[in-house]
């Protein structure tokens, strides 16, 4: 006899959670045939996919920014390698905290289509909240482009470097205790207001409250991604501790209390770069890493054979 859907009733989120995981390993492993797929619960599915996403995003960014780190200053690449992996890092750093929100979304939009409302996909609303974050690292490229191109020398490690580094770092620490910091902090940990009061239905709502929440998001963790790009953006060890602070202030219980401890805990770690940058642990000092050194070798020699070639092409051709 099935149980009365009530609390009492229902699985406990440890146990949902496990279901997902056998559920997404069965279909996996063609054991789950994909048709059957449609009779699972959504909510379910929902947290399979958005969880199996984040993983493969993990496992993508760890192979192809192993050995990529070279500290502060490290060579963002083409434009379009760039947005390659800002997309995939941003699947893995920012799918399992925005996991609340998507699935509170699946289940209203469920709920709407058992009225006869439309039903939206899951995906649309991910897929606005990532083109939100997509934005930002544009502009981060966009600003990285222009200190390469105007070439500071102040900016250089031996000189100036650690300090705009610390002063990067401290200046985020310090935006964790403003109030546009606590708003978008509130609005990303408890998305039940947001909607209940701007619910918007139809692909269009979606997309906007995707990008709402995405923007809300920035301007959540915008301080805690200038640390990234500071520390090293291709840095697996800071990006993953990045991650996890993000985890704890927008999912975890108590994480709303530990954003004055964060707050002290970078400025601290401002002056720390600032002062002695050559004794912070697992930061990299611009050219100390020989795979960025080789790569940044081998594109200045493919560069000056180009520039070879094409000279003896003009030569040849007058």
């Amino acid at each position: 006899m099935l149980k009365p859907d009530t609390p009492e009733g229902r699985p406990s989120s440890p146990c949902r959670f496990a279901c997902s995981g056998l559920i997404f390993a069965a279909w996996d492993m063609k054991i789950l045939p994909p048709q059957m797929l449609r009779f699972l619960p959504r909510p379910v599915w929902t947290a399979t996919w958005l969880l199996g996403g984040a993983l493969v995003a993990w496992i993508v960014t760890v192979d192809r920014m192993r050995g990529m780190d070279g500290g502060p200053g490290t060579d963002l690449g083409g434009l379009g390698w760039y947005v390659g992996i800002w997309v995939t890092m941003m699947g893995a750093m920012m799918l399992p905290s925005v996991f609340p929100m998507v699935l509170l979304f699946g289940r209203v939009s469920s709920e709407g289509g058992r009225r006869g409302e439309p039903v939206v996909p899951t995906w649309v609303f991910v897929t606005a909240y990532l083109a939100v974050w997509t934005v930002y690292g544009l502009a981060a490229y966009g600003l990285y482009r222009v200190v390469r191109t105007f070439d500071f020398g102040f900016l250089g490690w031996d000189r100036a470097g650690p300090y705009v580094v610390g002063g990067a770092v401290a200046a985020a620490g310090l935006y964790e205790l403003t109030p546009l910091k606590s708003i978008c902090l509130r609005h990303c940990r408890s998305p039940l207001h947001f909607v209940l009061g701007g619910w918007r239905p139809g692909w269009r709502g979606a997309l906007r409250m995707g990008s709402e929440h995405g923007a809300y998001c920035v301007g959540c963790c915008w301080g805690l991604m200038i640390v990234l790009f500071a520390l090293g953006v291709m840095s697996l060890f800071w990006m993953a501790l990045v991650a996890a602070v993000i985890f704890v202030q927008k999912v975890i219980p108590w994480g709303e209390r530990f954003t004055t401890a964060l707050a002290a805990a970078l400025v601290a770690l401002g002056i720390w770069v600032a002062a002695a940058p050559g004794s912070v642990p697992d930061l990299t000092q611009p050219g100390s890493n020989p795979a960025m050194n080789m790569k940044m070798n081998t594109d200045k020699m493919s560069t000056n054979k180009m520039n070879t070639d094409k000279m003896n092409t003009d030569k040849m051709n007058p």
